[in-house]
């Protein structure tokens, strides 16, 4: 059964957009898990846009389930991480001009980083180490000569495709990737833009997705009916 993981960047977004101590995005956590949510993601971007130092201290602390720690290949974060020691470690693009991760890594063209990055976590007691990739062979293959054990397929070209054809097209490439993964022994993670309506097409059609990570379609449906009900109705779909 897939297991489902709220990324809470986005509650962190809105207390620092008026510099306030609220609302809190470990409180989130721990009514995300009280849902039924199997786990917590976040983002520690370099420039601290949403997620802070004191914020992965606290998520570390309190969360229960599997606690996924989103980051760059840069020195401090990466430190960071090893010191926090989360359950899954998913390295990711980032630039700072991006309003969110816009694609997958280039783990092909980044290889000898990500061979040095991936041992370094791996060290530091982490069990998981994923890397969020769009969904082509040769960067899959890539993934698994860098050392990592998971994947997470970047799901916004499915999320965002204009027609149904073009999105049933993609979820295609999405099944393949994903069988793909799974006969090289990679554990098969997904995410980005994944929400209440489009999920249901994407797990009738993408094998082998242990766990998903959702975030922003949850605290958008928050602000309306709750987080409890945001949660609890997502894990309805994600658990069939």
């Amino acid at each position: 059964m897939t297991d489902l993981l709220i990324n809470i960047d986005h509650v962190a977004t809105l207390r620092n957009a008026r510099r306030e101590s609220f609302p809190d995005p470990v409180q989130a956590a721990v009514l995300c898990e009280l849902a039924g949510a199997d786990g917590i993601v976040f983002h520690l971007r370099e420039d601290r846009r949403h997620i802070t130092d004191r914020d992965v201290r606290l998520l570390r602390e309190t969360v229960r389930g599997k606690l996924d720690f989103e980051l760059s290949t840069n020195t401090e974060i990466v430190q960071i991480c090893c010191e926090t020691r989360p359950d899954l470690a998913t390295l990711v693009p980032e630039r700072r001009e991006e309003v969110t991760t816009e694609g997958g890594l280039d783990v092909v063209g980044h290889r000898a980083r990500l061979r040095e990055t991936i041992p370094r976590l791996f060290d530091a007691g982490i069990r998981e180490v994923a890397l969020f990739v769009d969904p082509e062979p040769d960067q899959i293959e890539a993934a698994r000569e860098a050392g990592a054990n998971a994947i997470e397929l970047h799901t916004g070209d499915f999320a965002n495709a204009p027609t149904p054809e073009a999105r049933a097209a993609v979820g295609e490439r999405l099944a393949a990737a994903a069988r793909q993964a799974h006969t090289l022994g990679l554990s098969v993670h997904a995410g980005h833009g994944l929400d209440y309506a489009n999920y249901p097409l994407f797990r009738r059609l993408v094998p082998h997705v242990s766990e998903v990570s959702i975030g922003f379609a949850v605290i958008a449906r928050a602000v309306l009916v709750g987080l409890d009900r945001a949660v609890r109705d997502l894990r309805k779909l994600v658990k069939g």
